[in-house]
C-alpha cells in the first residue's frame, strides 16, 4: 500500500496504526508535498519523516518539490480559509501524484496521513481520494484514527519519540493566514543573504534535529526543552546621506523608535553616537580590531558576517547593557553632516527548542 505522507507527527501515528489493522501490506511511504513553504521548512519536516520512517522500518520515497506548479494551480486561491476550496485543489495534486505513484509500483491501493490531521476534513479527503483512484482502478484506504482519542493518542506518541512539530498547514497563504490572525511575525520566511542563522529560524531547527539524529546514532541520551527568549527580525535597514545610500551593516537586535531618524554623528576616536535615538556607529577599522577580523569593506561584511552568537558579543563589548537595543551601525569611515538612518525590525517574545546532554 502506498502511504502519501505529509509530516512526521500525522505519519508516525498513523503508520503504526495502519500496520496494525494491514498485517499483509506492506507499506511504502511516499513525501509529495509542494505545497510546502518555505523550502527551509520542506526540507526539515522531510528530515523527520524520514527518521520516522526509519525508526518504523518504513521504506520512504520522495516526489519531486514541484512547487512552481502547485502556486499556479493554487491561483485566485490565495484569501481562501483553511478547509476551504484551495484545500481541495491541493488534496487533489497530492493524491494524483500519489495514485500515478502507486500504479506506477504496481499497488492497489493507497491512502494518505492527512486523514489523521485534525485541521483537514475527512469528506473531503475521502472524495478526493475517491475521485482519483477510480481514475487510476485503485483503492483509497480511508481509515479513522481519530476517534475514541487516537488525536490524544497521536499527540503523547509524538511527544514521546521527540518529533518535529510544525504549528502550520504548510501552504505560504495558510502561514501568512494564522501569522496576522496570532499578530506574529512570518519569520519563517525571513532568509538573510548573508546566510546567518536567524534564532529560532529553520535553519536553526534543522540543525537543532541534524544534531538530534547524531546523537541518536552514537546512542548518546539527551532531552529537548523549550526556552522563552527575546527574538529579533531586521526587514530592512539603510542609511543616506544627500540622498545617496551608504555602504552599512546592523548589528543585531539594533532598533528605532519610529523606524526613521535623522541627525548628525558626534565622534570620539573610531565610535560615533546620534545626536537623538541613541544611534551608534562605529568604523570598519574599529569593527575590524575588536573582532579580530579582516573585511575590507562593508559589503564582504553584509554577506559574510560572523555567526550570530559572535555578533551578538560584539554588540555587548560595544553597548555594555544586555537590555540594549539601540542600532549599532557599522560603516567604512566616519561620517561627517547630516545623517538619515531607516530601519524597519522587529522585537517580540518567542519559544524556541534546545538539545541538553543527559549524562
Amino acid at each position: 500500500m502506498l502511504v502519501h505522507i505529509c509530516c512526521s507527527v500525522d505519519s508516525h501515528y498513523f503508520l503504526q496504526k495502519l500496520a496494525q489493522e494491514y498485517p499483509d501490506e506492506k507499506l511504502i511511504g511516499f513525501f509529495y508535498d509542494p505545497n510546502i513553504h518555505p523550502l527551509s521548512e520542506y526540507t526539515l519536516r522531510l528530515l523527520d519523516v524520514k527518521r520516522s520512517c526509519e525508526m518504523l522500518g518504513i521504506e520512504l520515497i520522495e516526489g519531486a518539490y514541484d512547487t512552481d506548479n502547485w502556486l499556479k494551480s493554487a491561483t485566485g486561491l490565495e484569501d481562501e480559509p483553511e478547509k476551504g476550496k484551495r484545500c481541495s485543489v491541493c488534496f487533489d495534486d497530492r493524491f494524483m501524484a500519489s495514485a500515478m505513484k502507486a500504479k506506477e509500483l504496481g499497488e492497489d491501493n493507497f491512502t494518505s496521513t492527512l486523514l489523521v490531521s485534525p485541521k483537514k476534513s475527512i469528506s473531503k479527503l475521502k472524495e478526493s481520494g475517491d475521485m482519483l483512484a477510480k481514475q487510476y482502478n485503485l483503492t483509497f484506504i480511508t481509515p479513522d484514527y481519530r476517534s475514541n482519542g487516537g488525536t490524544q493518542e497521536q499527540n503523547i506518541v509524538a511527544k514521546k519519540d521527540k518529533l518535529y512539530r510544525q504549528d502550520y498547514c504548510g501552504c505560504i497563504y495558510g502561514l501568512l493566514k494564522q501569522r496576522a490572525y496570532q499578530n506574529r511575525v512570518a519569520d519563517e520566511l525571513f532568509s538573510p543573504i548573508s546566510q546567518q542563522i536567524l534564532p529560532d529560524s529553520i535553519e536553526e531547527k534543522i540543525a537543532l534535529y541534524e544534531e538530534r539524529y547524531a546523537l541518536e546514532k552514537s546512542k548518546q541520551n539527551y532531552t529537548i526543552e523549550k526556552e522563552r527568549f527575546l527574538n529579533y527580525r531586521l526587514k530592512r535597514a539603510y542609511i543616506s546621506q544627500k540622498n545617496e545610500v551608504i555602504p552599512s551593516h546592523f548589528l543585531p537586535y539594533s532598533t528605532l523608535k519610529k523606524e526613521y531618524t535623522r541627525g548628525k554623528v558626534q565622534w570620539r576616536d573610531e565610535q560615533g553616537y546620534l545626536d537623538r535615538d541613541g544611534v551608534v556607529f562605529i568604523t570598519l577599522a574599529y569593527y575590524n580590531q575588536i573582532t579580530r577580523t579582516n573585511y575590507t569593506d562593508i559589503k564582504a561584511l553584509i554577506y559574510n558576517p560572523p555567526n550570530l552568537k559572535d555578533e551578538l558579543e560584539i554588540r555587548a563589548k560595544i553597548a555594555k547593557n544586555p537590555y540594549n537595543l539601540s542600532s549599532i551601525i557599522i560603516t567604512e569611515k566616519t561620517l561627517n553632516g547630516k545623517i538619515e538612518i531607516y530601519a524597519q525590525s522587529e522585537i517580540y517574545e518567542d519559544i524556541r527548542e534546545i538539545i541538553k546532554i543527559v549524562n
